[in-house]
C-alpha cells in the first residue's frame, strides 16, 4: 500500500470513528444545604468510553434534588426550597430552559407549594402537559399545568394524604408522599407513600393539569415497607415498587383499561442475611424491559433482576457495589450502555458499564466530584 492510500485510509478511519463517537449530556441535582453545591450541576459522557467531563454549575438553586425533563419542549424541572416570609423554608418548583449547546439552564418561572414542606419528587406527564409534585414532609401532592413555553401555570390540584399509617412508629408517624408515576396512556398517576403503605391512585386530566384522588384504586404495599419509587414496563402491563425500609421490589400487575394494580411478587434487594440498616432508593428498567435495577442505601449496592416479559416477575442476578456511600439515585443512559450512579455521602458519580445481554454492571470510574449528589437525569438525544 502506497503512502498516499495509507494516508486516505488513515483519515477516513479517522473521520468514521469521531462520526461514530458522540457525547450525552447529564444534569445532577444535589444538597445545596451544610455543601459546597450551589445548585444544578451538568456535564457529558462520551458514549464509547463512558468518560464523563468536568461538572459545571448549570443553574444557581436551593436544594435541587430531583429533576425531571418535559418530554417534548427542551425544559428542565427541579424541586427547589425558597425562603418564606417568616424565613422559613418553602417548597418550590422551578422552571428552567435548556440551552442545547451549553446546557446552561435559564430559569422560566418558580411556583411556591404551601407549607413547610419537602419537595422530594417531580415528573411530568407524557403528554408535557402537566408536572406531578410530591412533597414529603406533610403529605402533599400537586399538579401544575404546564405553559406554551414550558413554565409552570398557577397550581392545578393540591391533596394531603389522609389514611391508615404503616406499623413503623418512628417513620410511619403520618403521611410521606414520596414519588409519582404516571401511566403511559395518561389517565392515571399513582402516588408512593411511604407512610400509608399505599400507592395512592389518581385520575389525571393532562389537559387542565389537575388530578382527582381515585380510593378505589389505591394498591397496598406490604406492612412497613415504605413504598419509595415506581416504575411502568414499557408494555404497561406491570408496576414495580422499591420499597425503602423492606429493602424489595414489589411487582404489581396493572390492567389499563380500569387502572387496577395487583400485586404478585416481592423479592429482596438486598444479600441474603443482611441485618444491618439499609434505606432502598431508586428503580429503573433497562430500555429492552428485560433488566430490573434498585440502589440499597446501607449496604451502598446496586442490585440487579432479570425480568421475564411474559409474567411480569424478576429473578434476582447479583448485587454489585455502587462506587461510594449512599446511592440515592441513579440512571441508565437511554440506549442502555451505562448506568450512572449519584453517591450523597461521597459526593460522587459512579459509571458503570452495562452489559445488554447479561443485564450485568462493571465499574468503570468513580472519580467525578460532584457536591451532595443526589439525582441524575440523561437527556435523550434530539429526535431527527
Amino acid at each position: 500500500m502506497n503512502f498516499n492510500r495509507l494516508l486516505a485510509c488513515s483519515l477516513l478511519a479517522m473521520t468514521l470513528s469521531q462520526a461514530h463517537a458522540a457525547t450525552e449530556r447529564l444534569y445532577i441535582g444535589t444538597y445545596t444545604r451544610d455543601s459546597s453545591s450551589v445548585g444544578v450541576y451538568t456535564l457529558t459522557m462520551d458514549t464509547e468510553t463512558g468518560a464523563l467531563s468536568t461538572p459545571r454549575p448549570a443553574a444557581q438553586l436551593q436544594d435541587p434534588t430531583f429533576l425531571a425533563l418535559n418530554p417534548v419542549k427542551p425544559v428542565l424541572y427541579a424541586t427547589s426550597h425558597v425562603a418564606g416570609p417568616d424565613g422559613s423554608q418553602i417548597g418550590a418548583l422551578t422552571a428552567f430552559s435548556m440551552d442545547p449547546v451549553s446546557g446552561d439552564l435559564r430559569p422560566l418561572n418558580q411556583r411556591e407549594i404551601a407549607g413547610k414542606s419537602a419537595p422530594c419528587y417531580v415528573v411530568v406527564d407524557p403528554t408535557g402537559r402537566t408536572v406531578l409534585d410530591t412533597q414529603y414532609n406533610e403529605g402533599i401532592v400537586a399538579s401544575f399545568p404546564v405553559q406554551a413555553d414550558g413554565s409552570l401555570g398557577p397550581i392545578g390540584s393540591l391533596v394531603h394524604h389522609a389514611g391508615k399509617l404503616g406499623p413503623n412508629k418512628e417513620r410511619q408517624d403520618h403521611p410521606h408522599a414520596h414519588s409519582f408515576v404516571v401511566s403511559l396512556d395518561d389517565r392515571f398517576a399513582f402516588a408512593c407513600d411511604l407512610a400509608m403503605d399505599r400507592l395512592v391512585a389518581y385520575r389525571l386530566d393532562s389537559a387542565r393539569g389537575t388530578i382527582v384522588p381515585a380510593p378505589e384504586l389505591d394498591a397496598v404495599a406490604n406492612p412497613g415497607a415504605g413504598p419509595r419509587h415506581s416504575v411502568f414496563s414499557k408494555d404497561a402491563r406491570f408496576l414495580y415498587v422499591v420499597t425503602e425500609m423492606g429493602g424489595t421490589v414489589q411487582v404489581f400487575s396493572y390492567e389499563a383499561a380500569t387502572g387496577k394494580l395487583s400485586p404478585i411478587q416481592t423479592i429482596s434487594a438486598l444479600p441474603d442475611g443482611f441485618k444491618g440498616l439499609n434505606t432502598s432508593a431508586e428503580i429503573c428498567i433497562s430500555p429492552d424491559g428485560r433488566f430490573v435495577y434498585a440502589s440499597d442505601r446501607g449496604p451502598d449496592l446496586i442490585a440487579i433482576f432479570s425480568r421475564d416479559p411474559q409474567t411480569g416477575l424478576l429473578t434476582r442476578l447479583e448485587q454489585v457495589p455502587c462506587g461510594g456511600k449512599h446511592p440515592r439515585n441513579f440512571a441508565l443512559s437511554p440506549d442502555g450502555r451505562w448506568l450512572v450512579c449519584a453517591n450523597r455521602d461521597t459526593n460522587n458519580l459512579a459509571v458503570f458499564r452495562v452489559n445488554r445481554d447479561t443485564g450485568r454492571i462493571t465499574l468503570v470510574s468513580n472519580d467525578t466530584q460532584v457536591p451532595k449528589a443526589v439525582c441524575v437525569l440523561f437527556v435523550p438525544p434530539a429526535k431527527s
